[in-house]
């Protein structure tokens, strides 16, 4: 069985939406796209993640990437109710061209 380590790497800024549980990968130099293991801790300048002792360890020209659970991570509303409040805080007039939704029915 192989055994893991968790690394961290540092940046001069991690996007907010990177949270625990994503799946981070790296790009190599050889556009090759490298799975590294889950985030175990992220904050606003460092990611850590459990890495296989396998998996060669990215460098400092690889391009880090992250997936998230699509699971978990879902933007549709759910339920039988949602209510919406739209504010135009401009001072002059507006006009709303369109508004979307993905609504779908969660249960019987």
């Amino acid at each position: 069985m192989a055994t893991t380590q968790n690394i961290t790497m540092t940046f001069p800024h991690v996007q907010d939406s990177v949270q625990v549980g994503d799946m981070i990968y790296y790009q190599n130099t050889s556009s090759v796209i490298v799975q590294m293991g889950l985030a175990t801790a992220v904050t606003q300048t460092t990611i850590s993640c459990n890495i296989g002792g396998t998996v060669t360890r990215p460098t400092a020209n690889d391009f880090i990437l992250f997936s998230k659970d699509a699971r978990i991570n879902t933007s549709s509303i759910r339920g039988y109710y949602a209510e919406v409040k739209m504010v135009n805080d401009a001072n002059t007039a507006c006009e709303l061209y369109d508004v979307g939704s993905e609504i779908f029915e969660s249960s019987k």
